[in-house]
């Protein structure tokens, strides 16, 4: 089960670290609805640059690397001490993502009726803790 679980994980993260470089050099598909927005406005909280937006993109990769070698999915490098507290730091960050910031994002926030908050509560938040599940059963 953990294998299939690493695989579902792994596939996603490519997806989102996709989606992510595809927004960091012009793209706008899905934008309206991944960027938190002001209270009571339909204006956005922050504006993504494109290094950090590329930073992100990279951090995701990343992250579906730690899975692959922690699950034992990547032959070359064996999981060691390293990963496995690379995969506690990704379990943790899941978590915190999920938990929130008390204001925009996570499962606590206050800002509740943008288009980006619904999606939160409903996709965001809980993909956050399926990645820390699957972090934390690869420890």
């Amino acid at each position: 089960m953990t294998y299939i679980l690493s695989l579902v994980a792994i596939g996603l993260l490519w997806i989102i670290a996709l989606l992510h470089i595809y927004w960091a050099f012009g793209g706008h598909w899905g934008t309206s609805v991944v960027i938190p927005s002001k209270v009571g406005t339909q204006h956005a909280a922050f504006h993504p640059r494109r290094f950090g937006t590329c930073l992100v993109a990279l951090l995701l990769f990343c992250a579906s690397s730690i899975i692959a070698i922690q699950g034992g999915l990547i032959q070359i490098l064996q999981a060691n001490k390293l990963s496995s507290i690379a995969c506690l730091v990704c379990a943790i960050v899941f978590l915190i993502r999920a938990i929130g910031d008390f204001r925009y994002v996570g499962f606590f926030k206050t800002i509740r009726h943008s288009r980006f908050a619904k999606y939160d509560t409903w996709l965001f938040s809980p993909f956050c803790i399926f990645l820390s599940y699957v972090y934390f059963q690869l420890l």
